[in-house]
């Protein structure tokens, strides 16, 4: 199994490889080159497995024994998953008017990320004391990712993390979440900026190839291939959890609807399709409603500013993995991708060709929620469930109670309701707060502030340069003297 760029431009590399890039070098996402179908049978016998073991199983299929034995691979697994609340590790609610919630935060930061995050560290880790190589991760996030990226590699000797977040923007859970892990190998910067505004620097050090190879830049956003690949297994779990039977002639239809700010989830879940889960795709978002646009009417362009939301981890103008997802369906078509993109990146407005918005319009379908929606559906289905959504779930179970359904329907939870008291205040509903997280407002927090008008590609090169020289020295303090 390789991975190729999806612009075309850069030679194939191997897992490893993959793992340890942001970008690729010609400024695509990796994918694999070949995408595994799977047999009916094969369905048949993963239909009876826990989450962990459909993780195992499908990573097994785009991680090679070579690079990683089975056996090591079962274990970084486990050991991943070992920090998760649920025994379960994700669990799915079946509430009335046939709302199926697939909760996926029950890890440590409570989001969806800790799952592919938390396995994600593991490989890291594998590969990094195998090479005794050191790294520096780079990660913007609008949320939740920069928690679960600091918590999979937070005390690791060979990994440093550069965490940017945006100040005001995240809410004082998701932000904290952050700020209080005081650890030497983790650096938090709060940017006076969007989410768009804090891809741009990172986007700039990946960009510069020699600083990039010199202090081995990575990625743990969703253009790290290995989330996306993580991610497949919420798909055959949802479907296997919500299906009725698979001793039908035909297998049966499940509709999974994903809420949507990068993209990287349902771009798992394209791929699921494609490797032969009889799934219906739904993309939701809230009023930033790129991808939205791009399925109703091919317009992949942006609409002014960032909009905040209620649903403030999908407050995202430009989800990169719309380019995976358009790579896939176009055939592995790079030229067109790459021709695509770099118009995007100019002009910041796209239209679709016309056969690559019919193959997108049949592969998913979308819905669009605003504040007042969220706030409504949070109250629904407190009403008529006792049930806190967190306001992302709430997008997702916004379109279940407008869509009428005739098959069965799976809503992920990409959180926990505990990290967005201001809107369970704003639904008019009492916060249920777990002890951890109340804690964390009484901690020593630490960040670095980005203001505007500072050069912030320039405030992390001077940082990172700093923390590598340190690293170095410490690497030849301990290296064995001779005589």
């Amino acid at each position: 199994m390789e991975y190729v760029s999806t612009r075309g431009g850069t030679g194939a590399v191997d897992f490893e490889g993959a793992l340890f890039s942001g970008y690729a070098p010609d400024g695509g996402l990796f994918m694999p080159q070949r995408i595994p179908s799977l047999h009916r049978d094969t369905l048949q016998r993963w239909s009876s497995l826990s989450y962990p073991e459909l993780v195992k199983e499908l990573c097994s299929l785009f991680v090679p024994a070579k690079l990683i034995p089975r056996n090591v691979l079962n274990e970084l697994i486990d050991k991943a998953f070992s920090r998760f609340r649920h025994k379960n590790v994700v669990h799915l609610s079946r509430l009335k008017d046939g709302l199926n919630i697939l909760e996926l935060w029950h890890g440590v930061t409570y989001a969806f990320k800790d799952l592919s995050l938390s396995c994600t560290g593991q490989f890291l880790q594998y590969f990094l004391e195998k090479k005794q190589k050191h790294v520096n991760i780079l990660v913007g996030t609008s949320g939740d990712t920069g928690s679960s990226a600091i918590e999979s590699v937070r005390g690791q000797k060979n990994v440093d993390i550069f965490v940017l977040l945006p100040k005001g923007l995240c809410t004082q859970i998701q932000e904290l979440q952050m700020t209080t892990v005081i650890e030497d190998n983790v650096h938090v910067f709060a940017a006076r900026g969007n989410s768009d505004e804090i891809d741009q620097p990172i986007k700039e050090l990946f960009a510069d190839v020699d600083f990039a190879g010199k202090y081995n830049l990575m990625s743990l956003n969703s253009v790290n291939w290995s989330r996306i690949m993580v991610q497949i297994a919420h798909y055959f779990y949802a479907y296997f959890q919500c299906t009725p039977s698979l001793d039908t002639t035909q297998l049966p239809m499940v509709e999974i609807v994903v809420p949507t700010g990068g993209g990287g989830n349902i771009t798992a879940g394209c791929i699921a399709q494609k490797m032969g889960l009889p799934i219906q795709l739904v993309t939701v978002v809230n009023s930033n409603d790129i991808i939205h646009r791009t399925v109703q009417h091919g317009d992949f362009s942006l609409a002014g500013s960032v909009k905040a939301t209620l649903a403030s981890a999908m407050d995202i103008q430009e989800p990169y993995n719309v380019e995976r997802i358009l790579w896939l369906l176009s055939g592995s078509d790079s030229l067109l991708i790459k021709t695509l993109m770099e118009q995007f990146n100019i002009s910041k407005r796209l239209k679709l060709p016309e056969d690559l918005h019919k193959k997108l319009s049949e592969t998913l379908g979308s819905c669009s929620a605003s504040d007042q929606d969220i706030v409504g559906a949070m109250r629904r289905c407190w009403e008529e469930n006792q049930y806190l959504l967190c306001p992302h779930s709430a997008v997702a179970a916004h379109y279940h109670y407008s869509q009428p359904h005739s098959i069965p329907r799976c809503c992920f939870a990409p959180a926990s309701a505990a990290k967005f008291q201001d809107a369970l205040l704003r639904a008019g509903l009492a916060p249920q707060i777990p002890p951890e997280i109340s804690a964390l407002t009484a901690m020593e927090t630490r960040s670095t502030p980005l203001e505007r008008g500072q050069d912030w590609a320039q405030v992390l090169r001077g940082r990172i340069e700093a923390v590598a020289q340190q690293w170095e020295a410490q690497v030849g303090q301990s290296a064995p003297q001779g005589r």
